[in-house]
């Protein structure tokens, strides 16, 4: 070998040796971070048949598929539960202090010791009192629920613009990654990136992703919607300013196409935005349709029906609603919840409570006690047996078909309860097969120190071969300019 041949092979090895460093290096710095996937410094043959270095990116698409599907199946899970755990506030603490329930079975104990002494008409102004405690709970329960269904609206409103910022930054990276490997140039830290916004993405709605020539990357959603396809597709979503037990919020169209809420306490959901769609449109509604009925059953059971045998209509009697009427159906009347109050004309300050003892509320003809005695508790006593038998209620509630309003009150809170515990389980089991899968994908692409800092030692060891081939080459030069001499 000649001096020239075996210095330039000597500074290929250096040349070599240092960037595989560089790589070695860079994989080290990147231990920990979650978004970064190994490159391996291989040496490969160029043109003129010498040694190169090129960097290989470890992927494993599976793995990564599989990560990407359990964050949006998770992310969907931890929305629901979120929002389960949002309507349970409603009800109080652990005992359930705040709801309705509690507050009618109150009011069923205080009709009972108003019926042993009628003619008490302080007791009578407490019962008054506590029947405007089952007002206020059914009316701040349904405030609060159309309260959650506002702030998934909002959520959607985030979440659509979140998913469109991302679709924007995806069409760049993807641009870059694309033109990187048709000019041979390393993409591996716009791979990267690339991974990270499917991740972002993900979590928001369920993805599935296609490579095509030139490592170009289309996204779909798992319902076949397409987001990206060469350029972002729309994502469009109208917000909705209020919400009540009337108001239907808006869909939100992916490529034109309606995203399908989820389903389910176990939700069906992928990825974030259908998770709130179902708070929003399913799980608070229904809540809020039990509420609705509570309040239909306060407003029949306490009606005043007619004495006069005129066959006049029954009307509101203790409770009373914006629609002024006894319903004669057992159909939901949506936001009646949020309307239920006392009449008026028992409550002290404006009226009499004696006349609910009496009957009379709505004028002559619904008097119940024509003697006038105070020791009439006829009425007190049917109001008593009325809250425990048996009415019918719209299955549509999903909280029973036909009970007594009492047992629909704890019910409910029973549907809420199992829907919140099934949600939580599943949001445990979900998250843990999320970082378990992520775990694995880390495990396959990232970075292991310990085979970092061997193949450092290697590096070394090369590097120390070509400096003692320079220095020897340098002697036979010496050797060579001394003979010359």
């Amino acid at each position: 070998m000649s001096l020239s041949s075996a210095i330039s092979t000597a500074q290929s090895i250096l040349s070599n040796t240092s960037k595989q460093t560089l790589v070695v290096s860079d994989n080290i710095a990147n231990a920990s971070n979650p978004n970064y996937a190994r490159r391996a410094p291989m040496m490969d043959n160029n043109i003129a048949g010498g040694l190169i270095v090129s960097v290989r990116r470890t992927e494993n698409q599976v793995l990564l598929t599989q990560s990407l599907d359990y964050l949006s199946v998770s992310s969907a899970q931890n929305v629901v539960y979120s929002g389960l755990e949002q309507m349970k506030t409603t009800l109080g603490g652990n005992d359930n202090e705040l709801s309705p329930s509690r507050y009618i079975g109150d009011l069923r104990n205080m009709l009972q010791t108003l019926a042993a002494t009628p003619g008490d008409t302080t007791l009578a102004a407490s019962l008054i009192s506590s029947a405007q405690d089952v007002a206020n709970s059914v009316n701040e329960a349904s405030a609060a629920i159309q309260q959650i269904r506002l702030d998934a609206d909002m959520a959607i409103e985030r979440g659509v613009n979140d998913l469109n910022s991302l679709l924007t930054q995806f069409e760049e990276i993807n641009r870059e990654v694309v033109a990187g490997t048709l000019s041979g140039e390393d993409v591996s830290q716009a791979l990267d990136q690339r991974d990270t916004l499917l991740r972002e993405i993900s979590s928001l709605v369920g993805i599935r992703t296609l490579e095509r020539d030139g490592n170009d990357l289309a996204i779909y959603t798992t319902a076949g919607q397409t987001l990206f396809e060469t350029v972002p597709r729309s994502v469009t979503f109208d917000p909705t300013n209020g919400f009540d037990a009337t108001v239907t919020g808006n869909a939100v169209y992916i490529d034109g196409v309606p995203l399908v809420a989820g389903t389910g306490a176990q939700t069906d959901a992928k990825g974030e935005l259908a998770a709130h769609l179902q708070i929003r449109d399913t799980l608070a509604p229904v809540y809020q349709s039990q509420l609705d009925e509570i309040a239909r059953g306060l407003v029949v059971t306490f009606a005043e029906h007619d004495q006069s045998g005129s066959a006049l209509p029954d009307l509101p009697g203790l409770f009373t609603w914006s629609g002024g009427t006894v319903p004669s159906t057992t159909a939901i009347v949506p936001g009646m919840a949020a309307s239920l109050s006392v009449n008026p004309a028992v409550v002290p300050d404006s009226g009499d409570p004696a006349l609910l003892r009496d009957g009379g509320i709505n004028g002559a003809s619904y008097v119940s006690n024509t003697s006038g005695g105070t020791g009439f508790s006829t009425l007190l006593d049917g109001y008593v047996t009325a809250l425990g038998e048996p009415m019918d209620f719209d299955a549509a509630a999903l909280a029973g078909e036909r009970t007594s309003l009492i047992d629909y009150a704890s019910d409910s809170i029973g549907w809420l309860e199992l829907n919140r515990s099934q949600a939580a389980d599943a949001a445990e089991t979900r998250e843990a097969a999320s970082v378990q899968v992520f775990q694995t994908y880390s495990n396959a692409t990232g970075v292991n120190l310990d085979e970092e800092m061997a193949l450092l030692l290697d590096l070394e060891q090369s590097y120390k071969a070509s400096t003692q081939l320079l220095t020897t080459i340098d002697e036979m030069i010496n050797a060579l300019l001394a003979a010359t001499r």
